[in-house]
């Protein structure tokens, strides 16, 4: 009986075949999903940051018109053309000598006011609520008759933006306590 042996390239291709397997499976197991964290990661720090800088933009609304604002096409036109937000943004606190600017610079150390009002990773656009108040005075004479029925709405005394990806949110409609509150804070 004679015992024959493979040939050598035969055990060569089955080592190739296995360090690339190898290779794959480091790749799926370990290098993919480090990469997904990473971008996921980037897109809450870069998406908050853009809700914060809306915050800054709703108070900043608030000091001029003593309301909020659910319209980004008005706070947007409102950043770029009031020159309150200019002041506020270029301004120097006279006691402690510190800047004034209410505003976060986003991941790549600018900030362009077209790009946060949307959301980085879907590109949708943040959600912006603010809430109506309905007020009723009824003014009754001596005799129980009434007189007069008054009717108040109030509108956008809290705001409330949402990230359409679910990175978080800021203010709420119905309590005062967590007007400017974020919830990641």
């Amino acid at each position: 009986m004679s015992y024959k042996s493979e040939p050598w390239y035969i055990h060569a291709i089955l080592y190739a075949i296995i360090a690339v397997l190898v290779f794959v499976l480091i790749k799926v197991a370990y290098l993919d999903p480090k990469a997904v964290l990473e971008q996921e990661q980037f897109y809450k720090k870069e998406s908050r940051l853009r809700m914060s800088n809306l915050r800054s933009a709703e108070r900043l609304w608030h000091e001029k018109y003593n309301r909020y604002t659910d319209s980004i096409d008005s706070l947007m036109a409102f950043l770029k053309n009031d020159p309150s937000v200019k002041e506020a943004i270029e301004g120097v606190d006279s006691i402690t000598g510190r800047p004034t600017n209410p505003f976060l610079n986003l991941s790549d150390g600018n900030l362009v006011w077209d790009s946060i009002t949307h959301s980085p990773k879907s590109g949708k656009p943040y959600l912006l609520q603010v809430d109506t108040s309905v007020s009723i005075d009824t003014i009754i004479d001596r005799r129980g008759r009434i007189i007069n029925i008054d009717t108040i709405r109030i509108i956008g005394q809290r705001y409330y933006i949402e990230c359409p990806d679910g990175y978080g949110t800021i203010g709420d409609l119905r309590s005062d306590a967590l007007q400017n509150t974020a919830s990641w804070e």
